[in-house]
This record gives structure tokens, sequence and C-alpha cells, in this order.
């Protein structure tokens, strides 16, 4: 069993922000690994974590009143994962177009055996926080810098 640290597993952009999460009971399916919901939970909660990071908080967001939705999600689920095991989430801005949408990456890694569990990516829309309509990104989107 390795113990390494975020920064010696192999991830694919040298800088990623990342979360450790432990899969739990109540994360498991009928199967007996982790539910695919669940790792879209992470997602979200690694880039809310990277975004509070960035002085990006839903406090900001709604004085902005500009937000971003998700608008598409694309998952691979590389291998398996049980109840206990200790994971790395990462996560990276891929492309942001400062007008309207950005590319969010993740990579989830086991570290006990070095194993990329998933990589994803989501495409982010900016939006009117009391609208929900699209809205061309104000000047502070530009923390949000790709990798």
């Amino acid at each position: 069993m390795s113990a390494e640290s975020p920064q010696t597993l192999k991830w694919d952009v040298r800088y990623p922000h990342v979360l450790p999460v432990t899969v739990r009971p109540e994360d498991t399916d009928g199967m007996g690994h982790t539910n695919n919901v669940v790792y879209l939970g992470w997602l979200e909660r690694v880039a809310w974590d990277h975004s509070h990071k960035l002085g990006m908080t839903l406090d900001r967001y709604k004085a902005l009143d500009a937000g971003c939705v998700a608008r598409r999600h694309e998952l691979d689920y590389l291998a398996p994962t049980f109840v206990g095991d200790a994971l790395q989430v990462g996560t990276w801005i891929i492309e942001n177009d400062r007008r309207l949408t950005m590319w969010r990456g993740y990579q989830i890694i086991r570290p006990s055996d070095g194993k990329v569990v998933m990589r994803a990516k989501t495409q982010w829309v900016c939006v009117d926080m009391q609208h929900g309509r699209p809205r061309r990104m104000p000047p502070e989107f530009a923390v949000y810098v790709p990798a």
C-alpha cells in the first residue's frame, strides 16, 4: 500500500485542486461498489471547494448576480471503488472563453494503488442569478484560469 501525497500521484495536469474523500457504506449500491451518482456529488463538492479557494463563493456570485450552472457532464468510470477506499478528487479549469462557458476537468485517483478510477469534465454556463438566463461572464470570472 502506498501513502502517496496528492502531489506525487499521476495527475493529468500539474497542479489540480485536490479534495480527499473516503467511500462510505451509504455511497455504495446493490452491487457493493460506489454508486455512479455519488461520483457526481464528489465532483460538485471539489468544484465548489476550488471556487471558494479562488474567492468565488455563493455570496460572491449573488453579489455579482452571476453564477454557473452545469450544461453537460462527461464521466468515464475507469475502475470500481468500495467502502473504505480513500480517494483523491482533483479538479482544474480546462478552458474559459471569458464570455459564456467554461470547462472544468476532474480526475479521481485511489492512492493505495495509484489507479485512476475516473476522468470527467463539465461544461459550465454563466447565468444571471435572478432569472437563470445565460449572461456574459463578469470580469471577476477571470480567476477561472485554465491549468
